[in-house]
């Protein structure tokens, strides 16, 4: 049972959940209007290595195409893995941030979505469901249930609320990896049939479309949107199944 970690790594796991948390704090301060996603990363980037972590998504995916930045920033219609550069955020975007962070050989990950300024009423109700049914998903984090049970808790309350779950990426497990098994999709499938076990970290992660959940990616080969161009969302905690409710590591 490799999924199940031992009370020294989940202590591993705690300290690069907590950079995460607050790097994820930390920059809310920055996400206004005229700033760019390259600058975000930067910051994100000088806080990460000032406590000790390492940007676990700079050169993620290896080979030809490596993920080139410590931070995926996906701006509006960018669902996640938007690779950040000169587009300047503007007064009514929302933008994701989503972070990872290596430390003593253990990871943590999460991702925020945040408003830029004013927004909008439709991106306001997809910002608050999409990060509702997180934790709507994550209640149903305990032992003895499984990953159809989180899944499906967030698809029913996503979809129940007039929006759509993408089917194509999906969450995970963490720890020593930054993407461990088992899978942690965010929609019913006969397939998620894992029981969930005390000890498992899990990255729970919802990705909520306001149209389609069809997405495509970009020709970069990283930068995923949305095939209709609506908006979306995403929040993201890594979280530890405990003998009762579960813990928040990225809290």
């Amino acid at each position: 049972m490799g999924l199940i970690k031992t009370e020294d790594e989940i202590a591993k796991m705690r300290v690069s959940c907590k950079i995460v948390s607050d790097v994820l704090k930390h920059i809310k301060q920055f996400i206004v209007p005229g700033i760019t996603t390259a600058e975000i990363d930067k910051i994100i980037e000088n806080f990460i290595i000032s406590r000790g972590g390492k940007p676990a998504f700079k050169g993620y995916g290896g080979g030809k195409n490596p993920f080139p930045a410590s931070a995926c920033v996906s701006v509006n219609e960018e669902v996640v893995h938007g690779i950040p550069g000169n587009r300047m955020l503007k007064e009514g975007d929302i933008v994701s941030v989503d972070v990872g962070v290596l430390k003593d050989g253990y990871y943590g990950d999460a991702a925020y979505t945040y408003s830029v300024g004013e927004i909008s009423e439709k991106k306001k109700k997809l910002l608050q469901v999409t990060e509702e049914s997180l934790y709507e998903g994550i209640a149903q984090a305990v032992p003895n249930n499984t990953i159809n049970d989180i899944a499906c808790a967030i698809q029913n309350y996503v979809e129940g609320k007039g929006f759509s779950v993408v089917r194509e990426l999906v969450g995970h497990g963490i720890g020593s990896k930054l993407h461990e098994e088992p899978a942690v999709p965010n929609y019913y499938s006969k397939y998620n049939t894992q029981k969930l076990y005390k000890g498992m970290t899990l990255a729970i992660e919802p990705m909520v479309n306001s149209g389609t959940y069809e997405i495509k990616v970009k020709a970069d080969g990283w930068t995923t949107v949305t095939k209709d161009g609506e908006p979306s969302a995403h929040f993201e905690h890594t979280i530890l199944i405990t003998n009762s409710k579960p813990e928040i590591l990225t809290l």
